[in-house]
């Protein structure tokens, strides 16, 4: 009888630890601790594949960008292989109100008579228009030209000028297979969030000018 509850508790013991001693080597699929399959696992790939060699390629410079940095910051979002190019850029000029220029000895009396009556001017130092009394800069023309015509009101001499203009601007430069140029200039600008004021593209004397500073 001892041997027959010996074997009975040894039968349930198996049958009892068998299951567990199974599930040790077995991954629970729903755990947060599984690692991923191969297949899941993924880089991100650049907006702008490099182009393959032996493929004609496009130089394309695009802008504008405020700071060296903003350049750099989309070129990185991009994924892009860039440089960055700084230039002058020509902006539409200002509408200038002014008495034109005369000797300086005039235009320096004429000048303190203007504001002895309360009249914000100043004389031109240099240029084209040096000794001219500038009276205004307006980048609208009908704000101008309402200024020109009160002036006009108080018997002073003025005439509206250009008044030109520039800033320093930041160009994204980089390759693109030649067939392709619109499709990716199109995928940068939805990268960055930016519709370019400009975009131009010749012959590729390749990106050779390091992106980044050392």
């Amino acid at each position: 009888m001892k041997r027959i509850a010996f074997f009975l508790l040894a039968v349930n013991l198996l049958v009892w630890w068998l299951p567990q001693w199974q599930g040790i080597g077995a991954a629970d699929p729903s755990s947060g601790g599984a690692l991923p399959r191969v297949t899941s696992l993924k880089t991100s790939e650049p907006v702008v594949p490099v182009p393959g060699p032996g493929v004609e390629t496009l130089c394309v410079r695009a802008g504008w960008f405020d700071s060296d940095a903003e350049a750099r910051a989309a070129g990185e979002a991009a994924g892009l292989d860039y440089v960055v190019e700084e230039q002058e850029v020509e902006l539409a000029p200002l509408n200038w109100v002014l008495i034109p220029p005369q000797p300086e000895q005039a235009a320096m009396d004429q000048f303190r008579a203007l504001s002895a009556r309360g009249i914000e001017s100043y004389v031109v130092a240099s240029g084209e228009y040096r000794n001219a009394i500038s009276l205004g800069l307006f980048e609208s023309r009908e704000a101008a030209e309402t200024v020109l015509a009160e002036k006009k009101r108080d018997n002073l001499n003025v005439v509206l000028a250009k008044f030109p203009r520039n800033r320093i601007g930041y160009a994204l430069v980089f390759d693109v297979e030649s067939d392709r140029e619109t499709e990716t200039v199109q995928a940068v600008e939805a990268e960055i969030g930016k519709t370019f004021e400009f975009v131009e593209s010749g012959t590729c004397k390749g990106v050779a000018t390091p992106k980044k500073n050392p």
